[in-house]
């Protein structure tokens, strides 16, 4: 039994993530924080800007595709896509070899080490259904129902079915207490905060940050059920034809009076 657990220690050791097992960790615990953190941030941000209408969100929307479709598909699979791959790979194997003892020690730490690899599972989840629904990755098999154009009116067709709203408000949910959570753990790994004072006072601080992510989640959520569709897409019409006009590819039709005072003069 000794040398079986001897063969098994020293195999494990010579693996590649036995061997590079603190720089893997470090590297996880860094892109959950930069960049996938700031991406949520900024992203729910972004969607909360649909509080102030349709107008303001097709506005915040337009800003980033207006760098054009490669340069956002490089900076998605940059920043994005492969930061998010890598962390949740590391992440299912830290899990794969880690069990819940809240049971045994119902203490506050080992609660929170539960509900983050909990929300890590719904999370991951919640993406890849995000992703299909949303993205135009998700064209091919009957996703990809975001039309940057009409931002705010095909969103808020695809979460008009209550189910839609339960899900996001749950993956939405989940997504914020992972990152304020991995804030907090972040600083223990990095050496942030070492003393209990340090970690209590740093406890507050992403409470705050997650609340305030939580607001700006649910704050979008609850702008796109106040969405009027219809009224949306003519105001998404609007903006596309006047950036067009801008841009010269199409001409504005001139007006009446224009037209009139022309001839007079």
């Amino acid at each position: 039994m000794q040398a079986v657990s001897t063969a098994s220690n020293a195999a494990e050791g010579t693996s590649f993530l036995g061997r590079y097992q603190f720089l893997i960790y470090r590297l996880f615990s860094l892109a959950g924080i930069v960049p996938i953190g700031g991406y949520v941030v900024m992203h729910l941000a972004v969607n909360a800007s649909v509080l102030a209408g349709p107008a303001m969100y097709q506005q915040q929307v337009d800003k980033i595709h207006s760098l054009g479709d490669t340069a956002v598909m490089i900076l998605e699979w940059a920043f994005i896509f492969i930061p998010i791959l890598f962390h949740a790979t590391v992440g299912f194997w830290i899990i794969s070899g880690a069990l819940p003892n809240t049971g045994a020690y119902p203490y506050g730490s080992n609660i929170r080490y539960t509900l983050q690899r909990g929300t890590a599972i719904v999370v991951a989840c919640f993406i890849l259904f995000h992703l299909w629904q949303m993205h135009h990755l998700g064209h091919g098999i009957g996703g990809g129902k975001f039309n940057p154009e009409h931002a705010a009116s095909s969103a808020a067709e695809v979460l008009s079915p209550l189910v839609m709203k339960i899900i996001y408000t749950i993956g939405t949910l989940c997504a914020v207490y992972h990152l304020a959570n991995g804030i907090w753990t972040f600083g223990i790994t990095w050496g942030i905060w070492t003393s209990d004072k340090a970690q209590k006072r740093a406890g507050y601080l992403c409470t705050v940050i997650g609340l305030t992510v939580a607001l700006f989640g649910m704050g979008s959520l609850y702008g796109m059920s106040r969405i009027d569709v219809p009224e949306a897409i003519t105001i998404e019409n609007n903006i596309q034809i006047d950036q067009k006009a801008a841009s010269g590819e199409i001409a504005l039709p001139v007006k009446a009076t224009e037209s009139t005072g022309a001839k007079a003069n």
